[in-house]
């Protein structure tokens, strides 16, 4: 069987939100998919101990930078000294954080990346080439919700792509009605994920509502 190679907390992000019966990222899902992106970056650098996140606020701890480069870059947007509210590291640069990672699941096979006119206008067309790998992922992000899991023994990623998923509202993990449906479960996951991670959440739906009240987004 061939092996899926590792991809990283914000790849596969990227790739939740591609909606497989459409063959297409639809745009209800690109909206919010910028700040997404960074947000799995600051999860992963919290986790891995190179960022703090004491007090609701964020910090860069003494240490070595990550071997992504994604999260490098967004780990040099941090302070080193004061503190600082997680917003402005998850919004500011949200239109930014596209490309690197497209490139890089490119790069490694998962997607291809053409170019296309729309209204006469060229812009890249994304195809994710193993439809089946998207279907797997959301399904396991659906399996531990639906199933009503116990936070502490779903897997990190999982539960951070679960929370993640309804604080931007990405139609291909959950629908609406999915979400009104096991509200508790989602609450007891994000309360599990805000032990983890003390503030990120709230800086993703704060930024997220934000950029679409006024049709932000910066996905293709």
């Amino acid at each position: 069987m061939r092996q899926t190679p590792h991809k990283t907390l914000p790849q596969s992000l990227y790739l939740l939100c591609y909606t497989v019966g459409k063959g297409k990222f639809e745009l209800g899902n690109l909206q919010g998919r910028g700040q997404l992106l960074r947000a799995g970056a600051l999860t992963e650098l919290t986790l891995a101990g190179l960022i703090s996140a004491e007090g609701r606020k964020v910090v860069r701890c003494a240490g070595g930078a990550p071997d992504d480069p994604f999260a490098a870059k967004v780990l040099g947007d941090l302070p080193t000294e004061k503190p600082k509210g997680w917003l402005q590291f998850v919004h500011n640069k949200a239109h930014t954080a596209e490309r690197p990672v497209r490139d890089q699941l490119a790069e490694a096979g998962a997607i291809t990346v053409s170019r296309e006119k729309r209204l006469g206008l060229p812009v890249d067309k994304v195809t994710v080439n193993d439809p089946g790998e998207v279907l797997a992922l959301q399904e396991r992000v659906r399996h531990a919700v639906l199933g009503a899991a116990d936070p502490a023994a779903v897997a990190v990623d999982e539960l951070t792509m679960a929370v993640f998923a309804t604080e931007v509202e990405v139609t291909g993990v959950l629908s609406g009605k999915e979400r009104r449906e096991h509200k508790r479960t989602l609450k007891s996951f994000a309360e599990r994920y805000d032990t983890l991670v003390p503030g990120l959440r709230k800086a993703l739906r704060d930024s997220y509502l934000s950029s679409r009240a006024v049709g932000g987004g910066w996905g293709s």
